[in-house]
Formats: structure tokens, C-alpha cells, sequence
């Protein structure tokens, strides 16, 4: 019995690690160090798992605890390729999301760091279960950044997007400027952003990451054409959230 149990779990492994290596490419490099942690715990746990085989109370529960590391660990810090649409190839006043999740706040206000006057915000809330690599809304010119250590309110909070710890950047275009933040919330302790001021970038390309639940604001002039509604499910480079008006 033992023996069975112990060659079951080996062969479970072995097909396991091979699928992982099938899809390893697919894995965003700012989620790395956060994967090699995960990674090594999950083995040891299943190591344990195989030498403790016979007793079936410990075993088992190590197993999968093991196996479900495994999966959120590849899930969570998967990093899909995007087909950015046509409009946006073509149009360098189209905007597109830069983070996958679901409209929950489209209201008009103040922004105060960046544009500096009256402003359409949008924002995306992000669970743990969506991809979190975030990309460029818009082509342009980085005016502005400013990182904000802040708090950490839960990330639907209205007051998140001014109190949480937060990333925010301004784009200059031919067409206006565009202001988004990267915003962490109760859970989400890390952000990654590798935009710096007087960087020119591309409509779709990643820029960053926020890990493990979270918001992105994007704050437009009022006069831009949205495409998005409250409840609407957007995708990171592919779905068209607004367009720029001159």
C-alpha cells in the first residue's frame, strides 16, 4: 500500500511538473521572485506528502495544499499574449484598458495630481482570479509619475484611489493627456512599474504588475467618448474604453 501511494504521488508530480514547464513561457517576469517562493513551498509540501505516503491524515492534506499552490501560483501569474485591436493601430487617440477586471465607478471629479482640472475617472477593479500585468492605455510620452506608499483599504473603496498605496502616471498625446494609477488594495501588498518620465510608449505594451487583487483609475477630460458602462467586464489590451476628442 505504501508503495502504491508513494509511486501514485511520484507519477502525479512528474505529469504535473511536465505541464508546468509546457506553459512556463506564458508567465509574467515581474511575478518571478513571488513564483520561485511559491514554487519551492508547494515542492516541499509535496515532498513531505510522499515521504509521509503511508499516513494517509497527513499525506493527503499536504498533497493538496500542494496541488492548489501549484495551480494558483501558474494562474494567478499568467501572463496571456493580447491582440490589440485595429482601432487602436490606427488611431492614436483610442484607449484601451490597461488592466483586466470590471468597471465599477465611472464619476466625474477633480484630478489633482496631473491634469489638473475637471475629469472623467474610470475605474477597474482587478479580484485574484484576473490577470494581473497591466498595459500602456494609450501611445504617448510619460509627463508625469509619483509613487505613493499610502494605506491599504480594501481596493472598492471610494477612498481608495486617493489613501491606498498607489502608482500614478500621467501620458502626454497628440490628442490630450491621459492620467491612470495602479492601486493596491487589503490583500494586493506590491506593485511593479517600470515607467519612468521622458519614457515614449506603445498602445498594449506591459508596463507593470499588481499583485494579488487590486485597482486601476484612468481620469480622461470630460469631453472624451467612452465606450464603457458600470459593470462592464474589460480586457487588458483589447477592449476600447474611451476615445480622445481634441
Amino acid at each position: 500500500m505504501f508503495l502504491q501511494n508513494k509511486s501514485y504521488l511520484c507519477n502525479t508530480l512528474v505529469n504535473f511538473h511536465s505541464k508546468i514547464v509546457k506553459i512556463d513561457i506564458m508567465l509574467s517576469k515581474y511575478g518571478l521572485s513571488n513564483i520561485i517562493v511559491m514554487v519551492l513551498i508547494a515542492t516541499i509540501m509535496l515532498i513531505l506528502a510522499i515521504l509521509l505516503a503511508k499516513k494517509l491524515y497527513i499525506s493527503i492534506p499536504l498533497f493538496t495544499c500542494a496541488f492548489l499552490l501549484y495551480v494558483f501560483t501558474f494562474w494567478f501569474f499568467r501572463d496571456p499574449d493580447r491582440t490589440l485591436p485595429s482601432e487602436a493601430v490606427n488611431d492614436n487617440s483610442i484607449i484601451i484598458s490597461p488592466a483586466d477586471g470590471v468597471i465599477t465607478e465611472i464619476v466625474k471629479e477633480i484630478e489633482q495630481h496631473y491634469l489638473q482640472d475637471s475629469s472623467i475617472r474610470i475605474s477597474i477593479f482587478l479580484s485574484p482570479l484576473d490577470v494581473h500585468v497591466n498595459r500602456i492605455p494609450i501611445s504617448g510620452s510619460v509627463e508625469f509619475y509619483n509613487y505613493n506608499p499610502g494605506k491599504y483599504i480594501i481596493a472598492n473603496h471610494p477612498k481608495a484611489s486617493e489613501l491606498n498605496e498607489q502608482s500614478q502616471i500621467g501620458v502626454k498625446t497628440e490628442y490630450g493627456k491621459v492620467f491612470f494609477k495602479q492601486i493596491v488594495g487589503m490583500v494586493a501588498r506590491r506593485l511593479v512599474c517600470e515607467l519612468k518620465v521622458g519614457d515614449s510608449v506603445n498602445v498594449g505594451d506591459r508596463f507593470g504588475m499588481m499583485k494579488f487583487g487590486s485597482r486601476m483609475d484612468i481620469a480622461v477630460s470630460p469631453n472624451t467618448k467612452l465606450y464603457v458602462n458600470i459593470g462592464d467586464r474589460v480586457t487588458a489590451g483589447e477592449t476600447i474604453i474611451a476615445k480622445l476628442e481634441k
